[in-house]
């Protein structure tokens, strides 16, 4: 599959650090600066910066852990009620489906493997395109920071 230069994505490369990056941000009290929408005592909201399409986010949970089952049920459950929540949001914002899940550990695709977080995937019905099927490349359509805006708004309905 080719792409189309993004020189944007060289950032998420080069900064591969000691520590964890989640754990970092949810630390810092730069939300905007780390386009994070919503916080609470069990997880937090954050725009996904090198998204699969506009809109995409993830719930992350304050605990610093890689496993799944090290969750305890309050905090499982408080994800999953989450999650609706970020339904609502998404498709309110304009989505017509939703990829969700976790992708746990390097080999299930986990790009930051040692902090799990819930990626929540808008879905149009024309996302895939030319580009994606004839040329075998994504294009990110949308101005992100703009993106980030209109999801926070709406967010206030349902956070």
């Amino acid at each position: 599959m080719h792409r189309l230069y993004a020189p944007w994505r060289r950032e998420y490369h080069k900064n591969k650090r000691a520590g964890c990056v989640f754990c970092d941000i949810r630390d810092s009290n730069k939300d905007d600066k780390n386009y994070i929408f919503y916080r609470d005592e069990i997880c937090f909201f954050i725009m996904n910066k090198f998204p699969y399409n506009p809109g995409h986010f993830m719930i992350i949970p304050n605990i610093h852990t890689s496993n799944l089952e090290d969750l305890s049920q309050k905090e499982i459950s408080h994800l999953a009620i989450m999650s609706q929540k970020g339904v609502k949001i998404l498709k309110e914002w304009g989505a017509e489906g939703l990829n969700i899940g976790f992708n746990l550990g390097i080999a299930g695709g986990a790009g930051i493997p040692e902090h799990i977080h819930m990626q929540l995937v808008p879905r149009f019905s024309r996302d895939t395109n030319m580009m994606t099927t004839l040329a075998e490349t994504r294009v990110y359509s949308a101005d992100f920071d703009k993106v980030y805006q209109e999801i926070k708004e709406i967010s206030k309905k349902y956070l």
